[in-house]
């Protein structure tokens, strides 16, 4: 039995894959054990079943949002509603990539468990309470250019909202333009809170 330290990873990374291509439902323990190159007795060392693999796999997008998503997203880009539509670019070329094939992996995964157990539900809450912090972070960083009432918490959910609903409908239709069309929308509306604040920081009401 494959106990080294890499093993466990290995075998999550492959079905981190696998649940993103496929989904978590047409995956079979013979697919991750196949991709991993890793035997049943090692899988079943570290994971009792394929619930439990779901379990690491989310505990892994949301343990390493930063390495495998912000941080790529925002190299060089210093501003901070930039950075906001440079992770948006970063769904986009993944979709252009896959001929909009890819889905965002949580926001798949939550759509294709209709009723998840509490805790694969509670990871799934907090990857995209996560995505939506960091949202957070840059909408206060970024806060001069929004009016004074603005609700960051809301903002950051909407443009959630806006991504995933993008993505899904550019997968049905096999048509970047649909995701291209909810974020220019986006950017619409945040051009309209910077013009409101800027105005009200002018005195105009």
């Amino acid at each position: 039995m494959d106990t080294r330290p890499d093993t466990r990873l290995r075998i999550l990374l492959s079905a981190m894959e696998l649940f993103s291509e496929k989904g978590f439902g047409s995956t079979s323990i013979s697919d991750i054990l196949s991709r991993s190159q890793a035997n049943s007795g090692s899988l079943y060392h570290y994971f009792p079943g394929k619930q439990d693999v779901l379990v690491g796999v989310l505990e892994l997008y949301r343990d390493g949002i930063h390495e495998m998503l912000l941080e790529p997203a925002w190299r060089g880009v210093e501003d901070p509603i930039d950075r906001i539509f440079a992770l948006l670019d970063r769904y986009r070329a993944a979709l252009l990539e896959s001929e909009c094939v890819y889905g965002c992996p949580i926001g798949s995964l939550a759509l294709e468990l209709h009723e998840p157990d509490p805790v694969v539900r509670e990871l799934l809450a907090q990857n995209f309470a996560g995505w939506t912090r960091a949202i957070g972070g840059c909408l206060r960083e970024g806060a001069e250019r929004l009016p004074p009432n603005t609700n960051i918490q809301a903002l950051a959910e909407f443009i959630l909202t806006t991504m995933e609903g993008g993505v899904m409908q550019a997968r049905t239709h096999r048509e970047i333009a649909y995701f291209d069309r909810s974020i220019s929308q986006l950017r619409h509306h945040i051009a309209l809170l910077a013009e409101v604040a800027r105005l009200r920081a002018g005195g105009v009401h």
